[in-house]
């Protein structure tokens, strides 16, 4: 996420941070860098301006004439700057009004909002504990309705039953009727995208949020199409008074622009961002914390938050018990795989530690695949519970089975058998509070290493 304009920034902080002092010419120098990084970045002209006019004069000022570590103040100074273009603080869903809530998405087609709608009502039923309704207004698109009722029977949400030759305008009423009938809490609708803005879009659009009268509107736009989604976002504030923006494929964009640019140019909060494929992959917007990306500074709250969402808790505290026994076993160790995972893989755990973009560097570098994690389970589950238990057991003739058995030669088990025991090595340092070692990212380094191919 936003790895292009992550790397060039720590490129400018790194030489700011080097310098004991720092002369008017070298922060100007520093800013015209920052500057660019952000122009190339996609992020709009005016917010890269008003960005630089508001750290200028602070970073010349006197906090960092005197300050011990100049390049350090300017980091400080370009992150409380960032958090203030992105929105400040998180907006919340508007759900204080009587049920049924009603939502309205709204966007291009292709954006993701049929997806997104799945995956919204799914957040609010396991974060917000809301029963969810949700409706498809897409008459015009192939199978665009019974797509929506798909994703609702997979994910064990609930859809408003299609009816063929309906107007979305009564679609909408039923909705509302139906959801009143059967306790819902919040009704989703999710309405017809076009493949560009045109006058009969936002007349149908103006008379359903009329009909539905939502709490929020919310506008659903592609972060990879960089400054063309903040341009959509200004002509749907125009037409219907957009309350929220979600932004989608967050995860592969590389350059940030939209989302660095949305709340400043729009005046409208991005409340969610979509960071993946699967029906839990929609984060809340946390100002603070994308700013901690951006400037490679990792997102440690979030990543305890989804462990503690992600992760068996009887799985954490028998860890724990573990941990303080000095005890570890493939049984523990296939637990952690399996725990990675349900929280993205590596590379979903490593974006949201610091100085995220030498870890992938470093995982380049050493040739450090997400297939490990596979075919280390798969090894694993081909071993007996005995051999799990005590890995010492595991002589040539069982490796041979074991190697049949899941599929892979030899050199793989040794090579697991390995990185097993730098681990268990790990665990029993950390128990007696021993350990630190640790890489350039602050991530164990026989934890790295055992990574490696």
């Amino acid at each position: 996420m936003f790895e292009n304009l992550t790397n060039k920034l720590e490129q400018v902080f790194g030489n700011l941070k080097k310098a004991p002092s720092l002369s008017e010419k070298q922060v100007d120098d520093g800013l015209k860098n920052i500057r660019v990084a952000l122009l190339e970045a996609d992020v709009a002209l005016p917010v890269a301006k008003k960005l630089i006019e508001n750290i200028r004069p602070k970073a010349i000022g006197q906090e960092i004439i005197r300050s011990t570590s100049p390049g350090q103040m300017i980091v400080k100074i370009v992150y409380d700057e960032l958090v203030k273009i992105l929105g400040s603080t998180k907006s919340d869903l508007n759900l204080n009004k009587v049920p049924p809530v009603c939502f309205m998405l709204v966007g291009l087609q292709g954006s993701g909002k049929t997806t997104t709608a799945a995956k919204l009502a799914k957040f609010l039923e396991k974060q917000n504990k809301k029963k969810v309704l949700m409706v498809s207004l897409d008459v015009y698109r192939p199978a665009a309705q019974e797509q929506l009722k798909v994703l609702g029977d997979t994910n064990k949400i609930n859809t408003l039953p299609i009816i063929e030759g309906q107007l979305p305008v009564d679609i909408a009423r039923r909705a509302i009727n139906s959801a009143s009938l059967n306790g819902i809490d919040v009704v989703i609708f999710d309405t017809a995208g076009r493949n560009q803005i045109d006058l009969g879009m936002m007349q149908e659009i103006k008379e359903l949020k009329s009909t539905i009268n939502p709490s929020e509107t919310i506008l659903v736009a592609d972060s990879l199409t960089g400054q063309v989604a903040v341009d959509i976002a200004s002509e749907f504030k125009k037409t219907v008074n957009l309350s929220a923006i979600i932004l989608t494929r967050v995860d592969g964009d590389g350059r940030g622009g939209a989302a660095v640019s949305m709340k400043y140019t729009t005046e409208i909060p991005i409340k969610f961002i979509g960071v993946g494929e699967k029906i839990d992959n929609l984060e809340i917007f946390h100002p603070d914390r994308i700013a901690n990306r951006i400037l490679g500074m990792g997102d440690i709250v979030s990543l305890v938050e989804k462990a503690s969402q992600d992760l068996s808790q009887d799985n954490i505290k028998q860890a724990e018990e573990n941990l303080k026994k000095g005890q570890f076993s493939l049984e523990d160790y296939l637990s952690q795989l399996r725990q990675m995972k349900k929280m993205g893989g590596m590379e979903g755990v490593l974006s949201l530690l610091p100085g995220v973009s030498k870890i992938k560097n470093q995982m380049d570098n050493a040739g450090v695949d997400e297939s490990v994690i596979k075919k280390n389970e798969s090894i694993i589950l081909s071993m007996t519970k005995n051999e799990r238990q005590n890995p010492k057991i595991i002589n040539g003739s069982r490796k041979k089975r074991i190697a049949k058995g899941s599929g892979n030669d030899i050199a793989n088990i040794n090579k697991l058998l390995k990185q097993f025991k730098l681990m268990s090595d790990m665990m029993k340092k950390m128990s007696k509070k021993d350990f630190k070692q640790t890489n350039n990212a602050g991530i164990p380094e026989e934890l790295f290493n055992q990574f490696k191919q």
